[in-house]
């Protein structure tokens, strides 16, 4: 999560401020693109499908389950790839590449899952059972990252309202950070940069959000 931070901090030569892969999420939405992701998707969904019925139906031997299950990763690596790379786009074509990043991968992350649950599924792992520890394994990651998860929530509501952009000069009004006043230096995924008459200071997003913030206006001549 750090080094996504990180990365997300680092300025771009592109107002959001976001560093990300510009030349994939800026090229045009091409219907060619969409088909492929949505034609990806179905490929991989019907694969877990049909394996998993064979599978439990015909009592294949471990082996074929492996190949299948190997099949069905190697589908799914790029269908989750082609779907969060459109759904990407998509976002970047109507608020900006920030929130872009974001959404791909909070997307790619959302794949990986469901790749992981097709995968189990097709070597025999009873699905209840499934939903039950994924159920209790995202109450307690929910429990122990719930700052995280709120930092990064309030990053895409950030970069998608967008109060403000990097470069901006603002006034933040919150009851816990009290009133700072300061230039924008970057919006990443955890932390907002403002840079003070004192010193650098990363605001958390979850505090940015819940502030009350002002564009700073120019002295008057």
């Amino acid at each position: 999560m750090d080094l996504l931070a990180r990365t997300l901090d680092h300025e771009s030569p592109y107002h959001s401020g976001v560093a990300t892969r510009s030349v994939d999420l800026r090229a045009p939405l091409t219907l060619r693109g969409v088909t492929r992701a949505l034609g990806a998707a179905v490929i991989e969904i019907v694969s877990v499908v049909v394996a998993r019925d064979t599978s439990s139906q015909h009592h294949l031997p471990r082996e074929i389950r492996w190949v299948e299950a190997m099949a069905v990763l190697v589908w799914g690596v790029f269908a989750v790839r082609w779907a969060a790379l459109t759904l990407g786009r998509l976002v970047t074509r109507r608020s900006n590449i920030g929130a872009g990043a974001v959404v791909r991968l909070v997307s790619i992350g959302v794949g990986a899952i469901a790749v992981i649950v097709g995968i189990l599924s097709v070597l025999g792992v009873s699905l209840t059972r499934l939903l039950i520890g994924a159920g209790v394994a995202s109450i307690v990651i929910g429990v122990a990252a719930q700052q995280s998860l709120a930092n990064i929530i309030a990053a895409l509501v950030l970069l998608i309202a967008r109060p403000f952009v990097v470069g901006d000069d603002i006034i933040v009004r919150s009851g816990a950070l009290g009133v700072l006043e300061g230039h924008v230096v970057g919006i990443g995924l955890t932390y907002v940069t403002l840079r003070t008459s004192e010193s650098v200071i990363r605001v958390p997003n979850s505090a940015m959000l819940a502030s009350g913030i002002a564009r700073a206006l120019p002295p008057s001549p």
